[in-house]
């Protein structure tokens, strides 16, 4: 193995075993980008997750410039972070000042941030796409053979780190919320001599009258120990 390449082996061994001791979404999605900035040769780096309307929202930006980028493209529906979502590939950008397949307006906001060329990487989630990683250069032609080669290792750790990230969000939000209603059920099924099957449809019925979450309605209902109206 080349000392360059054993180099870069081990700089992404040290941040597989970073990104496994990240505690949370944000602080994971943090990580990328700024090891992004270190090994590969881009001037900014970003990452949008996806959610599950397969709706983009802003994660983590070095660069405010990247953030605008960002929510211009989501708000108007179109761009190559859009592309990217949608298609689940890889989308390139050589020259910013000649691409044209997402109009004026788009190649307008490029030109005043300053990038003159990109890369999107999809993040993949099994069969979705669970967020896109963004590396914009200073120069026309700036990402490199290799570099690209970096940009798809770093992708594939994203993707896992990501993906695992999300899930433990998801499955600590499954039990604060089973704390949660839990009690109010119980307070439900003392002040109005109800069973449990009826205590938890009252919730329910609450949480989707008002869209709100049912540890949310759950939370309410214990602080204030009354329905909300």
């Amino acid at each position: 193995m080349e000392p360059d390449e054993l180099t870069t082996a081990d700089a992404f061994a040290r941040l597989a075993v970073e990104l496994h001791d990240t505690p949370g979404v944000e602080e994971t999605v943090e990580a990328v980008v700024q090891f992004a900035l270190q090994a590969v040769d881009c001037a900014a780096a970003g990452i949008a997750l996806v959610n599950r309307s397969s709706r983009p929202e802003v994660a983590a930006v070095t660069d405010a410039a990247v953030d605008k980028l960002y929510r211009v493209q989501i708000e108007a529906g179109e761009g190559p972070l859009i592309t990217a979502v949608e298609t689940g590939q890889v989308v390139s950008i050589a020259d910013m000042t000649t691409e044209n397949r997402w109009g004026q307006a788009w190649a307008a906001h490029v030109e005043a941030a300053g990038f003159r060329s990109a890369v999107h990487l999809p993040l993949r989630d099994t069969d979705r796409t669970g967020a896109v990683l963004s590396l914009y250069g200073a120069v026309p032609g700036q990402f490199t053979e290799d570099d690209l080669a970096v940009a798809h290792i770093l992708a594939r750790h994203a993707a896992v780190a990501v993906a695992t990230a999300r899930q433990d969000r998801t499955m600590t939000q499954a039990v604060d919320a089973r704390k949660l209603v839990g009690p109010a059920m119980g307070i439900l099924m003392e002040r109005f001599d109800l069973d449990g099957d009826r205590a938890f449809d009252v919730l329910r019925r609450y949480s989707q009258d008002s869209n709100r979450k049912l540890r949310d309605v759950a939370q309410d209902l214990i602080d204030t120990r009354k329905l909300p109206h």
